[in-house]
Order: structure tokens, then C-alpha cells, then sequence
């Protein structure tokens, strides 16, 4: 067993970026689902800036096949700068180095093998620290980022903790869930148990698990044993769980905004509602929405008098 080193600082990150994004066929057939822009930013960039913003130093991206724009988008394009520094298109230039300025590591999973294997592969680059896994499908809005939220947490704990979130107890199927054993401050739970996607019926609670984890360096030698769980995958959560009976584990509630970009219909509301804080569209955006709110209000009202 790895003997964690106490009061290190978390400056590490993982980024799992190596699912095929089935969910947005077709377009992720040549596309890499984490390249896909909400306006004109690429998911994952949103990953990456909330995890700069909490501190982290050093991102290790887990990609898979056709994930070579992921890459790309974050290295330097010395031809499309020139031209815009010749064209003294500065705002666009800073746009484009900020994408570059970044401590960023990649690695291929080869085989897609679950959330818990793709962590795996960063056992190398995270050794005996302490570091945060963050899943891109996940964007969180909050005043503190919730990744910070974690490791100011792991600062007095020093215990892995996990986010999560009460979701409508009807989707508890679709996570990852605690059993909470009490808060020990305000948002923060002991767990007596962690379950991946429990029956509706099953489940210990409401509280769900969210794209953001704080864990410690052991869970590398539980993952290299971890056995297939759900959908025949390394589940992460399974792992977490039998962390938890090794060393404390604790679970952070999430209160801020959840965008679920993994999903249709979460990526469009993601995209209508970061639009109407965008500089460039915001107010046409704004006056579309109004004009079409109208429009179907008037026509709802045309097939009522109809039926």
C-alpha cells in the first residue's frame, strides 16, 4: 500500500478525455466530443480554466482515439498568430496564447475500459500525491470553484473527498450514490457507503456523485486490482468505496449551478445560457429568445382554440 505523505499540497489534476461520445453521434464520429464548442469554447477548456482558477499546476488529459484535436487546441499555432498579430487582431491573439500558456500532459487509454481504468493511466504522473480527477461532461458555476471547494477541504481533512449533489431521486440510477453517515460541518459528510447506480428503489440516498473528486494517492493500488462492475467497466466509485474501508472518505455537497454537457438537451440549456452572458451575442440572444417565447406562445394559444 502507497504511505500517503500528509500535508501536501494538491496541485495535480486529471482530466479523463477518452470516451467515444456516443450520445452525440453523429458528430462526434470524427469530433472529439470534448472539442465541442458552447458559443465558441471548447468544453474541456472550461475543465481546464476551473482547475487553473483552484490552483492546479500540472493536467494529465486521458485520451483515447481521435482525440488528437484535444491536443491541438491547446498547442501553440505559430502560423494562425502570426496572422493575427499582423493583422492587430490582439483580442483574438490573447484569445489563442491563453489556450497555450498551460502546464498540459497527455496520455492514450487504449482500451475503454471505464472511468476507473482511464484514472489508472495516471498513476505515473500523479505518484504520491494528492490530485483531483474532473470529468468534462460536468461544467459547475459557483462563486468558488468546486474544485477549490475540495481541496480546501482536503487542507483540514487531508482524507479524499468527493462531490455531490441531490439530484430528482428518479435519476438516481444513473449515478453514482452515497450513503451519508452525518455532516461533520455544514455540506460535509462522513460515508458509510458508496453505490454505482443503485436500483431507484435501492438507493441510500439522493445525493449523487458530480464530475469532481479529490482522492488520495492509494486508490492507484485498489484500481490495479479493481474488478469490472457496472457495464463491465472499472468503475471508479467501486474503487472510492473500498477506499473508504482503508481511510476516511468524505463526500462535499455541491450548491452551485450543474451544466450537463453529456447530455442533448443540458448541452444546448449550457449553450443558451452561457450565449446570454457573452459579450458578443447576449443581447441579440436575449431579443431571438423573447421573439420565440412569443411566437410559441401564439401559436399554443392558435392549436388550444383548434382542439
Amino acid at each position: 500500500m502507497t504511505v500517503q505523505i500528509q500535508n501536501q499540497k494538491v496541485r495535480k489534476a486529471v482530466i479523463p478525455a477518452a470516451g467515444l461520445g456516443t450520445r452525440f453521434l453523429p458528430a462526434t464520429k470524427a469530433i472529439a466530443k470534448e472539442m465541442l464548442p458552447i458559443v465558441d469554447k471548447p468544453t474541456i477548456q472550461f475543465i481546464v480554466e476551473e482547475a487553473l482558477k483552484s490552483g492546479i499546476e500540472d493536467i494529465l488529459i486521458v485520451t483515447g482515439k481521435a482525440k488528437r484535436p484535444i491536443e491541438d487546441h491547446f498547442d501553440s499555432n505559430i502560423e494562425l498568430e502570426m496572422s493575427l498579430k499582423e493583422k492587430g487582431k490582439d483580442d483574438l491573439l490573447k484569445l489563442v496564447e491563453e489556450t497555450t500558456d498551460i502546464n498540459l500532459h497527455f496520455i492514450r487509454q487504449s482500451h475503454p475500459k471505464g472511468l476507473g481504468h482511464a484514472v489508472l493511466q495516471a498513476k505515473a504522473f500523479i505518484g504520491d500525491e494528492p490530485f483531483v480527477v474532473m470529468l468534462g461532461d460536468d461544467l459547475m458555476e459557483s462563486e468558488i470553484p468546486l474544485t477549490k471547494q475540495l481541496i480546501n477541504d482536503y487542507e483540514k481533512t487531508h482524507a479524499s473527498t468527493i462531490a455531490v449533489m441531490k439530484v430528482p431521486h428518479q435519476e438516481v440510477d444513473k449515478y453514482g450514490v452515497i450513503a451519508p453517515s452525518g455532516e461533520t460541518e455544514k455540506g460535509l459528510f462522513n460515508v458509510a457507503n458508496f453505490v454505482e447506480k443503485p436500483a431507484i428503489e435501492n438507493a441510500p440516498s439522493d445525493l449523487a456523485i458530480i464530475g469532481r473528486y479529490l482522492l488520495t494517492p492509494e486508490i492507484f493500488d485498489i484500481l490495479d486490482t479493481q474488478k469490472p462492475g457496472a457495464g463491465n467497466e472499472i468503475q471508479l466509485t467501486d474503487a472510492i468505496e473500498r477506499l473508504n474501508k482503508t481511510q476516511r472518505v468524505f463526500a462535499r455537497e455541491f450548491t452551485g449551478k450543474r451544466y450537463d454537457v453529456g447530455d442533448k438537451f443540458g448541452f444546448v440549456e449550457t449553450t443558451i445560457e452561457y450565449g446570454l452572458t457573452h459579450p458578443q451575442i447576449k443581447e441579440a440572444l436575449h431579443d431571438y429568445i423573447i421573439k420565440k417565447a412569443k411566437e410559441l406562445t401564439a401559436l399554443d394559444k392558435s392549436d388550444k382554440k383548434t382542439t
